[in-house]
């Protein structure tokens, strides 16, 4: 098993700065894609941004030039540094990761899903 732990959220003014972390724990053999989706009430689940093990990003274009994600391979872990929040960011922020791993001989790759961290953008 997988998991991933959040920390970061929070309320924060507009125009306002926040930091989002991420760690990976558990069986993992490799971590091709870590990254951040959001999901605002009444709202699908979307994507933020996600980066590769090869430090390949991408971002959806309504963060593009204000949020910046950066990935570390050897501690499996991922961030995303938010400036600029506006009030349509305010959103409950997953952290994501499609993972390989071994059971028993057989090499495997899943997805996985934190539980979220609350992000308010707000005066």
């Amino acid at each position: 098993q997988v998991q991933l732990v959040e920390s970061g959220g929070g309320l924060v003014q507009p125009g306002g700065s926040l930091r989002l972390s991420c760690a990976a724990s558990g069986s993992i053999s490799n971590i091709y894609v870590m990254g951040w989706y959001r999901q605002a009430p009444g709202k699908q689940r979307e994507l933020v941004a996600t980066v590769t093990s090869g430090g390949s990003p991408d971002y959806a274009d309504s963060v593009k030039g204000r949020f910046t994600i950066a990935g570390d391979t050897a501690k499996d872990t991922v961030s995303l540094q938010m400036n600029s929040l506006e009030p349509g960011d305010t959103a409950l922020y997953y952290c994501y990761a499609n993972v390989a791993y071994f059971r028993g001989l057989n090499y495997r790759r899943s997805d996985y899903w934190g539980q979220g961290t609350q992000v308010t953008v707000s005066s």
